[in-house]
This record gives C-alpha cells, sequence and structure tokens, in this order.
C-alpha cells in the first residue's frame, strides 16, 4: 500500500486532481468529507460539538450550523482549537478505518487541505501538492466559486504560503494552465504512483 498525501492551496485545483485520481482507481480518504460525517445528526461528534459550544450551533432541524459555528471559532483561537480537538481525532480514527479497509496494493490518497499548516507530511510515504500561481487561484475563486476578491484573498492568506506546500512536496502537480492541460500530468503522476506501490 502507498499512502500519499495531497495537498494544495485554495483554488488551485486539488479537488478536480482527487477526481482525476480516484476516476484512475485511487482509494480517495477526504478529510473534509469525514469532518462533516463525524459531526452528523445523531453521532457522538456532533453531541460532543453541541455540549463544548451549547445548542446555539444546531439549525432548527438539528443539523449542524456551520456558518454560525464558523463565526464563533474564525473569531477566537481558543474556540477554533476546542473543535479541532473534538473533530480531528474523530477524523484521524475514520481515515485509519478507510485506509485499513483498502486493499493491499492500493494507492490510499488522504485529501487534506491543510496538510503543511498542521505539520502532517510525515504521516505519508510520499506528498503530492497541486500548484498554481497566486493570480490564477484569486481567478478561480472569483469566476467559479462567486466569492469577493477581499474575500478570497484573505482565505488563501489563511492558509499556508505556497514556500511552505512546496517545501512538503515530493512530488508536485503544476495546474496554472486550463483543465485539458492538467489530466495529462495527473495520469503520468498516477502511473508513477502505482509504480512505487508495486515495488512497496
Amino acid at each position: 500500500m502507498l499512502k500519499v498525501g495531497l495537498t494544495g492551496g485554495i483554488g488551485a485545483g486539488k479537488s478536480e486532481v482527487s477526481r482525476l485520481l480516484a476516476s484512475y482507481g485511487a482509494v480517495i480518504v477526504d478529510s473534509d468529507r469525514i469532518a462533516r460525517e463525524v459531526v452528523e445528526p445523531g453521532t457522538p461528534g456532533l453531541a460532543a460539538v453541541v455540549a463544548e459550544f451549547g445548542p446555539g450551533v444546531l439549525t432548527p432541524e438539528g443539523t449542524l450550523d456551520r456558518p454560525k459555528l464558523g463565526a464563533i471559532v474564525f473569531a477566537d483561537p481558543d474556540r477554533l482549537a476546542a473543535l479541532n480537538a473534538i473533530v480531528h481525532p474523530l477524523v484521524r480514527a475514520r481515515s485509519a478505518e478507510l485506509e485499513a479497509a483498502a486493499d493491499a496494493a492500493a494507492v490510499v490518497v488522504h485529501d487534506v487541505p491543510l496538510l503543511a499548516e498542521n505539520g502532517l507530511a510525515p504521516l505519508y510515504d510520499l506528498v503530492v501538492v497541486v500548484d498554481a500561481g497566486t493570480g490564477t487561484r484569486l481567478d478561480r475563486l472569483v469566476r467559479q466559486r462567486g466569492m469577493a476578491p477581499d474575500e478570497a484573498r484573505a482565505r488563501m492568506a489563511a492558509q499556508a504560503t505556497r514556500e511552505q506546500r512546496l517545501a512538503v512536496a515530493d512530488i508536485v502537480i503544476d495546474n496554472d494552465g486550463p483543465l485539458e492541460t492538467l489530466e495529462p500530468r495527473v495520469r503520468a503522476v498516477w502511473e508513477d504512483l502505482r509504480r512505487r506501490a508495486a515495488q512497496d
């Protein structure tokens, strides 16, 4: 089994690379998706979040009110740390379960947005970074996601710098160009990953 960490700054195209790798046969462990699953209604994760932050973080339907919780935690580092202390261990445990269920010859790709920020590179056999220039990323966030330029810049600034991400990269996928140039690059990386997995 080859354990790969996949990351990239917001707007770099990590999700598209993840989708392509999945289509080739990679086992994707998506930490964002798992982070949502572990706080769904009826989970111990949601009960722990409500115990910590109060019932005001729930919608009338009993689901987590993400904007309301976000407004609390992103304004206060201590509250964010409290949330992470609940969610991160649950995400790690579920990620380990999914990895353990994969075939021994599999390429398991952990899709982790904050890999560089959280110092997680040592957990993987190698790290793949999806890279694009600041101007390209800003343009995508504004055009494709409808963000205001100031909001997009703030979201980018809240993440690791491009240099910090590249410093932990074993493989860099350049995604500065149009989508049709990305697929051949990702396919070449996939072939490399499959070769490495076969050697393990």
